[in-house]
């Protein structure tokens, strides 16, 4: 049985939050036998522009989609429209139904709460906006890199979403091909920190104590 891994684009997502896991998962299929269907999916199968003019053309539409093993759902400026799209919040609880895990990267969060999946659970999301997540009422928000409850895995901002990719290979492939991957993306950050914002008033807790 093949496996279907979709990733879901929409206009003023952020670049970074949709080909970081993108990178991530396409050399898991490449190199460590992950997803033999590899997805963007939209609401139309027109371009779809993103937040720094990016342009994407989905592989799928939400009418033409199949059945997802996996979703990852990006953030951006764009999900503060998107949690309204009644047809986008849809799509991703129904495909949540009977997907094996659900992903979000930055407020993507917010879409994954839209559609009725963070109640009562762990998440994170971006540092700017850890508070208007906390003032949903209903979610048990941490300050970590990335973070797994049950089968709703959630990433801090932008980059994070890679670390978040990373960790959910090793988790349902291997850590060996986790390792595959990180290897043929020479994903080994080097940890320095410029300009000393790990102590900034708004740093997230990872952060500030690593």
């Amino acid at each position: 049985m093949s496996m279907n891994f979709g990733v879901l684009i929409f206009p003023q997502a952020e670049e970074l939050d949709i080909v970081g896991p993108w990178e991530m998962l396409t050399m898991w299929a490449k190199h460590a036998q992950g997803p033999e269907h590899c997805l963007m999916v939209a609401q139309s199968l027109e371009p779809v522009i993103c937040a720094k003019g990016m342009e994407i053309t989905p592989h799928a539409s939400f009418e033409t989609c199949p059945a997802l093993n996996y979703l990852l759902i990006p953030g951006g400026q764009g999900t503060r429209t998107e949690v309204n799209n009644r047809q986008l919040v849809d799509f991703i609880a129904q495909q949540a139904a009977s997907c094996q895990a659900i992903l979000s990267v930055c407020t993507g969060s917010f879409l994954l709460h839209a559609a009725g999946l963070l109640t009562g659970r762990m998440a994170t999301t971006h540092w700017g906006s850890l508070q208007r997540m906390r003032a949903l009422g209903d979610v048990k928000v941490v300050e970590e890199r990335f973070v797994r409850d049950g089968n709703i895995w959630s990433s801090a901002g932008v980059s994070a979403g890679i670390d978040l990719m990373l960790a959910f290979i090793a988790s349902v492939a291997s850590e060996e091909a986790a390792g595959k991957v990180q290897f043929a993306a020479e994903y080994y950050p080097s940890g320095i920190k410029y300009g000393g914002f790990e102590e900034h008033a708004d740093a997230p807790a990872y952060l500030r104590t690593t």
